[in-house]
């Protein structure tokens, strides 16, 4: 039997930290925020995940000199990415289920696609055009069901994990264009803290924390919120960028495929969240869209080929 050499262990905790631990942080959101409200839970979350990745910057001596502007880039994507789009998705996670939120950010890839289309003249593929239409269906499917038409409040948390995708999606643009801070770690770690300390601030004017009784705060609580500092931020983060510097953007952009499954079966697991047979035909249909979106035009077509060959 082989031997898998160190680089190789790397890659495959990489990703299994990017397919496994993105996928399970809604849970453990859902698990924090049944006693701390969203905006405190998701701010603290960051803040504190932000100051221990730049101190782990320091302290292996990786901290470079950031200039104004690149502070001034991390502050904007630090507000967009985590301040609005980490906050409004807790925020509509008070009205969902965690795995239905994951199928809805699944979509995410949609909006990026429209969004450069419109704002940078980028048309898509043909095959980008398929997954779009294909996307759109799937969400159609998915926020059309009953349980959503008949509760506003499952419409209030659909409409705030959508402005939560659009604000990430923006942001995510802005990252690619803009001169940010170097390395990565450097980055991350001012995105949150700048997003953190933002969303403690809106915690303080709409949630009042101060009124937080913390000794009826229970273990599951500090568990939950200590897994999603170390594992959902630090651990996650790094392993995304890790993989970027080492593997191609497609392969990484494969964790869109596999996190919405992973929350799916962990919230049925542990919170007993029903799973439909609609919102599961919504995914497949969804996932099928982002992948066309995700692929190359070869790549896919190598794939079909293979299929069809494969029922000869």
């Amino acid at each position: 039997m082989p031997t898998l050499n160190k680089s190789t262990l790397l890659l495959i905790g990489a990703f299994a930290a990017i397919y496994i631990i993105w996928g399970s942080t809604y849970l453990f959101a859902a698990f924090a925020m049944d006693q701390l409200p969203p905006f405190f839970m998701a701010g603290s979350r960051y803040a504190t995940a932000g100051v221990l990745l730049l101190l782990l910057t320091f302290g292996i001596g990786k901290y470079q000199r950031v200039t104004w502007l690149q502070f001034k880039n991390a502050l904007f994507a630090g507000i967009l990415m985590l301040g609005i789009g980490g906050g409004f998705v807790f925020w509509g996670l008070q009205y969902l289920d965690s795995g239905f939120t994951a199928l809805v950010i699944s979509g995410q890839p949609l909006l990026i696609v429209f969004m450069m289309w419109g704002l940078q003249g980028k048309r898509p593929s043909k095959q980008a055009y398929l997954g779009i239409l294909l996307g759109m269906l799937g969400i159609y499917l998915l926020v059309t069901q009953k349980a959503i038409v008949t509760n506003p409040n499952q419409w209030t948390g659909t409409l705030f994990v959508f402005a939560s995708m659009l604000s990430w999606a923006y942001g995510s643009l802005f990252v690619g264009k803009n001169d940010m801070p170097k390395p990565q770690m450097t980055n991350s770690a001012l995105q949150m803290i700048i997003g953190g300390t933002l969303l403690v601030i809106g915690s303080f004017l709409f949630e009042s924390p101060q009124n937080i009784d913390w000794s009826q705060i229970n273990s599951t609580t500090y568990g939950a919120m200590l897994y999603l500092i170390i594992f959902g931020s630090i651990i996650a983060f790094s392993s995304f960028n890790y993989l970027l510097s080492k593997v191609s953007p497609e392969k990484v952009a494969t964790s869109t495929y596999v996190n919405p499954i992973v929350a799916l079966f962990l919230g049925w697991m542990f919170r007993a969240e029903v799973i439909t047979t609609q919102s599961m035909i919504a995914a497949g249909i969804m996932l099928t869209g982002v992948f066309f979106i995700n692929t190359k035009p070869e790549y896919s077509k190598k794939l079909l080929r293979r299929l069809k060959m494969a029922r000869k």
